[in-house]
């Protein structure tokens, strides 16, 4: 295969392909093997051999392939010529009407950073574990900080861990300020707030001690945590920003399509499974356990290859209706998205996988939203014991307190908050049926949405009893930044 056809190959090519690629030695075969990351009919990223060579090939195709041949190229130079630990470049080349190429020396059961994270994120908030983690992450930025370069696509996956050695990678994010000299105080800022506004939210009151771990290796500037958090929080909104904007057009993570006669968002690691459950979901939702049907919705939980879902359909129960709602996104996008954006800011809600709304030339009529089952019991049931003496478990106490804390620091309202909408998983709640969930933009209007919130909750138990008492007294009243 000539190079310039990989561009057509879409997400998925076949593989093992041979690719006709050359250097210094003249024209060779490059055997794709695998691969890692792909943004389709650009940047194809794997494992394969060249010249009998175990390699990384980085292969740059379409109309924008010089440009990010250039500055990836200019990247791994940089971070080389300042003596920063990265893996080798063994060849490069550009090709007018093919595209580029760079292929690295492979480095054989290397692990992420982001890899290592995921295995320790479950811990308590910085654990020793996690903490080794991040020192290594904070280091790493810190040295290539004092030589006055850093990464614009800053995260743990840039970072790779081989025998003990961490190496820096992605040339096409690295920038430079002044070669050599430490980079001036505000660029460290705002790198590491790309940096800080990627971990937890969990980990905010630790911020100062993990810095220690950048101090340490780069202590040119004091670096306040006032402006290193407005940093972070200016970041935050731009990265959730971001990502909702993917959440409904094709992209890495979500495959989507939109057409005359359907909207169908997928996660991209569950397309395979939840292609055929969409197209079956009327008959999966009559045969499953019903838990509401009829009306403005139906929902059950459903089994397929021995996994338990749960699909809503939300209804179309008339011609007046229709005419309500074919104008408008279907709340079934609006679950979807809020979904979405609850799971992106670690707020426990059972995972969103799939959404479809059916259409006729556009207008919308029936739409369904696909998500994880919680087997865990609601909020009502779980506390039916402790009514009358108030005794409920300190630990679930404690969650629902860190719940509302998280609704209240996101400012977001959900706009129906019984019982039977909270749910006991992993220590945590989780939060469902987010038809109506908003997150908003200034306190003045979150303010009266919370205080609506926290009285529909209260109803959900008598207000004589202790555990009503005991609920009342924990959970905040004022939303204002000075009562946070």
């Amino acid at each position: 295969m000539r190079l310039s056809e990989l561009k057509n190959a879409g997400r998925t090519p076949s593989l093992p392909l041979s690719i006709e690629l050359a250097d210094a030695a003249g024209p060779g075969q490059l055997q794709l093997l695998s691969l890692l990351r792909v943004l389709p009919g650009q940047r194809y990223v794997g494992a394969a051999i060249w010249r009998g060579r175990p390699v990384l090939a980085k292969l740059l195709v379409g109309n924008k392939a010089a440009r990010h041949f250039q500055r990836e190229l200019k990247g791994v130079r940089l971070l080389a010529e300042q003596g920063l630990t990265t893996p080798l470049l063994l060849v490069d080349g550009l090709q007018d009407g093919e595209g580029g190429w760079l292929l690295f020396e492979f480095l054989d059961g290397a692990e992420s950073l982001a890899d290592a994270w995921h295995a320790v994120e479950a811990l308590p908030p910085l654990a020793d574990a996690q903490q080794a983690v991040l020192a290594e992450a904070l280091g790493a930025i810190a040295q290539m900080h004092a030589k006055g370069l850093w990464q614009e696509d800053l995260h743990l996956d840039n970072l790779l861990r081989q025998d003990g050695k961490l190496y820096l990678i992605d040339g096409a994010g690295i920038c430079v300020e002044q070669a050599g000299k430490p980079l001036s105080r505000s660029r460290v800022l705002e790198n590491l707030g790309v940096f800080f506004a990627q971990l937890p939210k969990s980990l905010a009151p630790f911020t100062e001690e993990l810095l220690v771990h950048y101090l340490l290796s780069n202590g040119e500037h004091a670096l306040p945590l006032e402006a290193l958090q407005k940093q972070v929080d200016k970041v935050s909104a731009w990265r959730l920003k971001d990502f909702l904007g993917k959440v409904g057009r094709e992209c890495t993570l979500f495959s989507v399509v939109r057409g005359a006669f359907a909207l169908r968002a997928i996660r991209r690691e569950e397309e395979a499974s939840m292609l055929p459950v969409l197209a079956q979901a009327d008959a999966l939702l009559d045969q499953g356990h019903v838990y509401k049907t009829g009306g403005a919705a139906s929902v059950a939980k459903i089994e397929v290859g021995g996994r338990p879902l749960v699909i809503k359909r939300y209804n179309i129960k008339g011609f007046a209706h229709w005419l309500k709602r074919f104008w408008r996104p279907s709340r079934a996008w609006h679950s979807w998205r809020e979904g979405n954006r609850l799971a992106f800011l670690g707020i426990a809600t059972p995972k969103p996988l799939a959404l479809l709304e059916r259409r006729f030339f556009w207008l919308r009529s029936r739409a369904y939203l696909i998500t994880e089952y919680l087997p865990g019991p609601d909020i009502i049931e779980r506390f039916a014991p402790y009514v009358e003496s108030g005794e409920a478990p300190e630990a679930e106490l404690r969650a629902l307190d860190m719940l509302f804390g998280e609704l209240i620091r996101e400012r977001i309202s959900h706009g129906d908050l019984k019982g039977h909408n909270l749910f006991w998983d992993h220590d945590r709640w989780a939060l469902i049926d987010l038809d109506s969930m908003c997150q908003h933009g200034s306190l003045s209007s979150f303010a009266p949405a919370y205080a609506k919130d926290r009285a529909r909750f209260m109803r959900n138990w008598p207000q004589g009893s202790a555990l009503y008492r005991v609920i009342d007294q924990r959970l905040p009243r004022d939303v204002s930044p000075i009562a946070i």
